[in-house]
Order: structure tokens, then C-alpha cells, then sequence
């Protein structure tokens, strides 16, 4: 529109030529006008939009007579079914709020308010995730600022924080350390699991943790693997039985707990890894120095049923609402990126509601194209991507995705529905930031007794010639050698305080060494040296060999034989003893038999964790040897990977130790292995 010029003291126009005063007059009048309109619009929009940053409506208090229906939007509402929760919610929502609630980032990187500022939906502690100051007040302080930054965006939307607590909640000091997995796959005990997953939720809720990504559901065929040790057995039924067990102790509300309204998870489990992850085959994988893990699997669709799925069918039938795929691959595709295994196997015919997370990064190994690799990975049904660091870039390239048309709004709907829905039911708008009454919990004498009980249970008896077991406890002299004797990072294993897990006295517990020192009688004399140089004979000699602590692909090994140091520290105190146990501590089965004759006795102690006593207490004879081998034990390197199809033959020909495989001490049936010489 244009303007008329003007000089002097007159105007014209619409107004006509008239005097200064009488123009100034129309002019104040117009914009008395326009600044009432301008006010009005102002009112209208700020009475029916919030603010950006604003929070919506307080909870009323009970003087209110206004009830909570009435004042409160649906998805606040406690009283209202979570279906209904979840649509008012998601309706409510930008697609930027929403791409948030798809977004996961590591604890270390994410940027100060950048949580409010892209309303991100998840933190991470990745292993070794821990604060500063490993305490439980530091844990808890550090959570709940993450938390509070969520509370302040708009809609208020609580993160949810997950954790490896892959055999208690690992990265925490002062933490109860339960065996892991293989261990506990040698006790068959589902009870003694579900009591585990229940032990293991109380300590991370203590720290304001609601989410584990646990347990691992996998059948390892080739114990080469590094992973080998976080799966249960190499049998789909056990494997089914304590992953099903595991997920009811985090998942269930115990009879004892209030929950929050409509709340009906303790914590959330993750089964992992989504398929076939212990069926990649040995030099393909596609991650550094790895040899098996992140690899590919080729296996054709009948036989990753047969072995695979079904302990997934069984979890999900049983409410899982969280699972993440795997980093490996199937005839050459990521599972990332496999659309029919993860939405129309898993979400479609198995009916899983709840969402897909994925791995470490794992979307970025899809595609070198990082755009359609996201792309990819979004459509074939990951929900949550695990970025863990460059999350702006993810955000960015969400958003362009469904601008261009290539990631469907209903797609995003599906996954963000999904994952408010796990939040609704942990009750994480009416109890975003765990539970510190439960402090007491972490690393208590009743967890640690569970723990003992555990160690006890999954100690596997391989050999006992002569009834070498169990030890007298008057015996007067005892060598003890070897380092995991008296080593706490090595009879835990990876995922300990560190990703790696470390050597040395990096958590609170009793060792296997100090164990046998508290059990023995007063006139017993127990001497220790690591290296197995003693001098003298005595009646009774323990030495402890094994695995240094690893985890995932770094722990792929081409050779499982025992080391040169443990075979000579083997030689050396036989030498000086009468009787020799050998206790094993692994996270898989180890080639022992040029070795197995030097002992009297072998033990598969597995990796026990922080109560190292309950080793003792079977040595000792105040528990029994109950543990059967959850995995195959072959005689030499050859016999690997396994072939479920075609198991080594039986005999000297076959492996060194079945399947199911453990002694019993009190037995009257023959101890002996076959003569193979």
C-alpha cells in the first residue's frame, strides 16, 4: 500500500487538508483503535495456547472443588485409562516434541538445557556411566537434574533413564554383584532369578533408574563369542524360562509397593539383543578388531525360529514393552534395518506393544549415507535411537525426513505412542524420579545373602577323583594360588564399575581368597601366593585360574585355552600338594583337557561377583554342588562353533563335558571321565 508525501503543517489524503491539531486527533483516535484490537487478540491467544516453556495446569489441592477431570488435560490425569492418556498426550505434541521422545542421549554429552530445548525423551550411562562421586546421593542428585530439566518443557514429559545392570547394578559402588548370566543359567533356578531381577530393580531405583537394558535372550552356538557370559545357555527353552523369570523380578509390583496411579511396572527389562546375536559366524563381523560379535548371522528364517525366537515370543506374551535389536546382521543386512523381523514378526505376529531401542549406535552402521540410514531404520520399526552423541544431527535429519515424506507422521506416531505408553505404566508422570527410601537396599546383607545363595547354586563339579571334594575344614595346611583368588575385578567379569570391568578391588564384597580364610577352622593354616610358588607340601591346594574381565566383541577370542601363567602356576603347586582343586572363574567354557589329569578336582566357578564366600561354602561342603552346565564344554577348539543340528559325538570323540553335565559329590555312581589316551 502506499503513502502520500506531505509538507508543511497539512496533510492530504483520506483525511482531506486540515489543521495540525485536528489531524493529530484522528490520529490518536485510529491508534487508540488498533491498540484495543491488538490487546484483544493477545487475550484470546494467550487464553487458549501456553506458553512454550509454561507447564500445564498444577495438580488441584484437596480443597479444590474442582474436580481433577475438569482442571487437568486427560494425559494428567491419573484417573484416566493410559490408552486415552497416550492419544491426549500425542495430540497435544509438535513433531519436535515428539522426535525428542525418539531421541536417547549418553549422560556425558548431552549440553546443558539442551533436555528442555529438544525435549528429549531418554539418558543413558553406557558402561562405566557413573557420576563423579560414585554414591548413591551422586547418582540420585545426577538423575533427578536430568529429570527436572524434562519436567520444565512445555508438556512436562519425564525422561526415562536406562542402565546396563546386566548382573546387579554394575556401574554403582557399593552395589550388590550377582553372577552373571551363565552362571545363573547353571542353577536352572527360575525363583532364584526372579528374586534377582527384583534385587536388581530396588538398587536402581534407589539411584532414580527406572529402565535396564537386561536380560540378554541369546543362544550362544560359538562360545568364542565375548557375549557369551550375558546369555543364560546355549538351550532356547532355559534360556526362555530365566529371561521370563528375570523380566517378572524387574517388572512385577511387589506385594509390598505403592504404586502411582495406573502404574503397572516396577521397572522396565530389555530383552536384547533382537535376533539371532549368538548365531554370527566366526570373522564377520564388521566392528573393528571383533571377530563374532556384530557379525553376520546365516542361518536361514526356519532355523533362527527353531533357536532365536522363541524365548522373544515368550517375553513379549508375558509383557515386555521394551526390546532392542542387534548390532549383527542377517545374510549381510543390519537387524536394524530388517523391517520383517522387527514390525512384521515382532510387532505384527508376535504382537509386541511396546518399543524397539536400539544399540549403541548402532543405526549409523546401516548406511554410510547417515540420512538413509536413520531413514531405513525408523521404517523398519526402531522407535528410540540410541544416538548416544551427535543427537542435534539425528534431530535435524528426523525432521528433514518428514518434511521431504521420506518417515511418515503416522510412523512417528507409532513410535512415540509407544514409548509414552512404557512411561505411563512405570507411572513416570506421577513418579518421575525413583524411590531414595530404597538406599538401604543397595549393597544390603539381604541382597548380598541372595547373591551368596546365587554363587552356591552355579558352581558346576566337572571332575572329583578320589572324593578330593568337598575339603575338610581342619585340614591344617591349604595353598591358595592364582590372582582371581583374591581379586574382586576378576571374579566379577565386564560391566563392573568400568564397560571393560578392571582388575583389583573395585567393589565391595568378600573375595574367593577371603572366603576360604573366614571358613576354615581356627587350627587351620591358609598361605596365598598368586603366582603358585610355595614351598613344603600341603594336604589340600586351591588354585583359581581364568579369564581376565572383557566385554562384547573385545572379548572374542580365536583361542580358549587356559594361559601359559595358569599352566604353570597349575604345574607348580602340583608339585607341592597332595590334593588339588582347580576353580575355574570364565565367562564360557575354557579348552582344559591336556591339563584336566593334573588336578584332583575341577570347578566351574563361572564369574561369580562380589560374594566370593559362596564359593567356599561349597568347596567346603556347607552347600552342595547343584550346578549343571548350561552350555556345551568341547574337548578342543575343533569342536567349535556348536552345530545344534549335528552335537559332538559321545566318548572320547565327543565333548569333554555334555550339556547339562555336573557331579554330585555325595554320589555312589562312578566320578571318573572316560580313559582317552
Amino acid at each position: 500500500m502506499a503513502t502520500a508525501r506531505h509538507t508543511g503543517n497539512t496533510t492530504s489524503g483520506r483525511f482531506g487538508n486540515r489543521p495540525k491539531r485536528s489531524r493529530y486527533q484522528a490520529r490518536f483516535r485510529w491508534l487508540l483503535v488498533f491498540t484495543l484490537l491488538a490487546l484483544l487478540a493477545f487475550a484470546l491467544v494467550a487464553c487458549s495456547t501456553p506458553s512454550p516453556q509454561s507447564t500445564i495446569a498444577p495438580n488441584p489441592t484437596p480443597e479444590d472443588p474442582v474436580s481433577v477431570s475438569e482442571q487437568l488435560p486427560i494425559y494428567l490425569d491419573p484417573a484416566q485409562p493410559i490408552s486415552a492418556r497416550v492419544d491426549d498426550l500425542l495430540g497435544r505434541m509438535t513433531l519436535a516434541e515428539k522426535v525428542g521422545q525418539m531421541t536417547q542421549v549418553e549422560k556425558n554429552s548431552i549440553a546443558p538445557g539442551d533436555i528442555t530445548e529438544y525435549f528429549i525423551g531418554s539418558i543413558l550411562s553406557g558402561g562405566g556411566g557413573s557420576p563423579v562421586n560414585n554414591t548413591v546421593s551422586s547418582w540420585q542428585e545426577m538423575t533427578a537434574a536430568f529429570q527436572d530439566e524434562a519436567l520444565a518443557t512445555r508438556l512436562g514429559i519425564p525422561l526415562i533413564y536406562g542402565v546396563d545392570a546386566v548382573h546387579g547394578h554394575g556401574n554403582l559402588y557399593g552395589a550388590t554383584i550377582f553372577p552373571h548370566q551363565i552362571g545363573l543359567g547353571a542353577t536352572g533356578d527360575s525363583e532364584l532369578v526372579r528374586q534377582i531381577g527384583q534385587a536388581t530393580a530396588e538398587e536402581m531405583l534407589a539411584t532414580g533408574i527406572p529402565w535396564n537394558f537386561a536380560p540378554v535372550v541369546a543362544a550362544p552356538l560359538d562360545i568364542r563369542w565375548g557375549r557369551t557370559y550375558e546369555a543364560y545357555g546355549q538351550d532356547p527353552e532355559l534360556v526362555g524360562a530365566l529371561g521370563l523369570a528375570y523380566l517378572q523380578g524387574l517388572q512385577t509390583l511387589p506385594d509390598d509397593y505403592t504404586a502411582a496411579p495406573g502404574q503397572s511396572l516396577y521397572t522396565l527389562a530389555t530383552p536384547k539383543h533382537f535376533l539371532g546375536d549368538g548365531g554370527t559366524v566366526f570373522g564377520t563381523s564388521t566392528e573393528g578388531n571383533y571377530l563374532l560379535d556384530q557379525g553376520d548371522m546365516r542361518l536361514d528364517e526356519a532355523g533362527i525360529r527353531n533357536l532365536f525366537l522363541p524365548p522373544y515370543q515368550l517375553l513379549v506374551e508375558n509383557g515386555a514393552m521394551s526390546i532392542m535389536p542387534s548390532f549383527s546382521s542377517w545374510n549381510g543386512t543390519k537387524m536394524h534395518a530388517q523391517q520383517f523381523w522387527l514390525t512384521d514378526v515382532l510387532k505384527e505376529e508376535l504382537g509386541f506393544a511396546g518399543f524397539l531401542v536400539s544399540d549403541w549406535g548402532a543405526i549409523n552402521q546401516i548406511d554410510f549415507n547417515y540420512y538413509d540410514a536413520v531413514v531405513t531404520a525408523i521404517n523398519a520399526g526402531i522407535d528410540m535411537n540410541m544416538v548416544p552423541f551427535d543427537y542435534k544431527t539425528f534431530i535435524n535429519v528426523m525432521l528433514e525426513a518428514v518434511e521431504n515424506g521420506d518417515i511418515s507422521l503416522e510412523r512417528i506416531d507409532d513410535a512415540v505412542s509407544r514409548i509414552l505408553r512404557a512411561k505411563f505404566e512405570l507411572g513416570l508422570f506421577d513418579r518421575p524420579y525413583g524411590d531414595p527410601d530404597l538406599t538401604t537396599a543397595v549393597g544390603s546383607d539381604a541382597h548380598r545373602e541372595l547373591a551368596r545363595e546365587a554363587v552356591r547354586q552355579s558352581l558346576v563339579l566337572l571332575k572329583n577323583d578320589a572324593m578330593s571334594l568337598p575339603i575338610a575344614k581342619d585340614t591344617p595346611l591349604i595353598y591358595v594360588a592364582g590372582q582371581g583368588a583374591d581379586d574382586m575385578g576378576l571374579q566379577s567379569g565386564g560391566w563392573t564399575i568400568e564397560w571393560q570391568g578392571r582388575t583389583g578391588d573395585i567393589q565391595p564384597g568378600t573375595t574367593i581368597l577371603e572366603g576360604l580364610q573366614s571358613s576354615v577352622s581356627s587350627g587351620t593354616e591358609v598361605q596365598y601366593a598368586a603366582d603358585g610358588q610355595f614351598d613344603g607340601i600341603a594336604e589340600v591346594a586351591i588354585v583359581v585360574v581364568g579369564e581376565f574381565p572383557y566385554a562384547e566383541g573385545v572379548g572374542d577370542k580365536a583361542d580358549l585355552g587356559l594361559s601359559k601363567k595358569d599352566i604353570d602356576i597349575i604345574q607348580n603347586v602340583r608339585a607341592h600338594s597332595e590334593k588339588m582343586v582347580v576353580v575355574i572363574l570364565s565367562g564360557r567354557p575354557l579348552i582344559i583337557t591336556d591339563q584336566l589329569d593334573e588336578a584332583d578336582a575341577w570347578v566351574a566357578a563361572w564369574l561369580p561377583g562380589s560374594e566370593g564366600q559362596g564359593v567356599a561354602d561349597v568347596l567346603f561342603g556347607d552347600s552342595p554342588f547343584t550346578g549343571k552346565l548350561p552350555v556345551t564344554w568341547p574337548r578342543s577348539m575343533d569342536q567349535l562353533p556348536l552345530d545344534p543340528d549335528d552335537p559332538p559325538a559321545q566318548g572320547c570323540q565327543g565333548a569333554l563335558f555334555p550339556i547339562g553335565y555336573g557331579l554330585d559329590p555325595q554320589s555312589t555312581e562312578p566320578q571318573g571321565l572316560p580313559d582317552c589316551d
